[in-house]
């Protein structure tokens, strides 16, 4: 049966008709399977942006006429992030910007943790960005996942019971970015408010995908803290966010000290600003910001609803039609449908990096390969032990263990999955 792609947005992202060079010296097409690790831009933005660099100035701190409408813009993305989480109405709630995921994540642990001694549960699914901040300041305990790679939820209680009183934080990937699985954030929360610890989201992988809903009636469900980065969300320039509480960063000092954080400074005391500025130190990244809020009103304007369908579409087609080939690994449950558009495999005797250099020199197929800043969730499922990978720090003349990643966006289509298969296919005929 012919498939259909139950909706074609090429046209409102930049790049897509990109031609580049193959390894016979044809240009061709380029098909970007790599969206977990970052996505186009929207044409939207750039328009925007060419208009707004006319005005382009330092925020917060000028009196001039660009930058009074410079300082009025990055105020404004403030509620319009709020509004695209439906928090707008709640003033608990502030909005933090960072470099990326990764240093929002440092920021919040370094205001999150008072002691080394503090409990942290985490999870073996985690990604790097929100694993190993939280090491460095408190003392974590994981969640394991069983042998399909999902996480053993019972466990979140069990752990939170058994440092009750010491437990600080609990903190949870949205989605994964190696399976694509969706964790029950909102179930978690339960049980972190349950045993008096705050709730942090690494929504990283989801919030690109997935409508998530911030305001809710009850207050054990509700997410303390949100984390995402806008280059995954299809907004370029290197910003992080963090929606989440103000009350613990007004009772610490800024850990990002310096210029646009301060009230009043004296030879040997400090008056900070509130939050969010107070942790917002040095010159803010506005262009990065305007193409965030361009990014969310396009994403809006697509629709979540269709977003998921044709994600979901493509996922579903590409799964069906790869564990038909022979000496397939598939890294996932198949017949898990929360899952989003994430399909990690291996071709049995094939080192991931070689089929992933196929593809991206024969192919113009732009994939990922190795453990996704996640090596301790992807050895898990490959079945690796820890210790045996350590050798690898002094001798880099050993291949790495990893896996073959694609991951879509409601860009790709139905044809591109397609030619990607034809592509795998051939390798493996080449291989016999």
């Amino acid at each position: 049966m012919l498939m259909k792609d139950i909706i074609n947005c090429k046209d409102l992202f930049v790049g897509l008709d990109t031609l580049v060079p193959n390894t016979n010296g044809e240009n061709v097409r380029y098909i970007n399977f790599d969206n977990a690790a970052t996505t186009p831009p929207f044409k939207e933005e750039l328009k925007v942006l060419e208009n707004y660099m006319n005005y382009y100035s330092s925020i917060g701190r000028g009196n001039g006429y660009k930058a009074k409408i410079s300082t009025e813009i990055y105020e404004e993305s403030r509620n319009r992030v709020k509004k695209f989480f439906n928090i707008d109405n709640n003033d608990s709630y502030t909005v933090i910007y960072g470099m990326n995921t990764t240093g929002c994540m440092n920021l919040l642990a370094n205001t999150l943790i008072d002691d080394k001694k503090d409990i942290i549960i985490a999870t073996r699914m985690e990604h790097h960005s929100n694993d190993l901040p939280w090491r460095r300041v408190g003392t974590v305990k994981y969640v394991e996942v069983d042998e399909k790679g999902k996480l053993k939820l019972d466990q979140f209680e069990t752990l939170a019971k058994k440092y009750a009183g010491k437990l600080k934080v609990i903190t949870v990937s949205g989605a994964s970015n190696v399976t694509g699985y969706i964790n029950d954030i909102n179930y978690v929360a339960r049980i972190a408010h349950k045993y008096g610890a705050m709730m942090v989201v690494d929504g990283a992988q989801l919030v690109p995908h997935r409508k998530i809903n911030l305001n809710k009636k009850n207050f054990e469900e509700e997410i303390d803290y949100l984390v995402f980065s806008a280059h995954k969300m299809y907004a370029p320039f290197g910003t992080g966010v963090i929606v989440g509480k103000k009350t613990p960063f007004i009772k610490k000092d800024s850990s990002m000290p310096g210029g646009g954080t301060v009230d009043i400074v004296g030879h040997d005391r400090v008056f900070w600003l509130d939050p969010p500025e107070k942790v917002e130190g040095g010159t803010q990244n506005i262009v990065g910001v305007l193409a965030l809020m361009i990014s969310m009103d396009e994403v809006e304007k697509i629709g979540f609803d269709l977003m998921e369908k044709q994600e979901s579409l493509l996922r579903d087609h590409f799964t069906d039609e790869i564990k038909a080939m022979k000496n397939i690994k598939l890294y996932y449950d198949t017949d898990e449908k929360n899952r989003l558009g994430v399909c990690g495999f291996n071709i049995e005797g094939i080192y991931h990096e070689v089929l992933a250099e196929y593809l991206g020199k024969d192919c113009s197929i732009g994939i990922r390969d190795g453990c996704f800043c996640a090596q301790p969730y992807v050895k898990k499922i490959l079945g690796i032990r820890d210790q045996d990978t350590f050798v690898l720090a002094y001798d880099k003349t050993l291949k790495s263990p990893g896996i073959v990643r694609v991951s879509f966006a409601p860009y790709n289509t139905i044809s591109e999955v397609d030619y990607c298969l034809e592509c795998i296919n051939r390798f493996i005929s080449k291989k016999r």
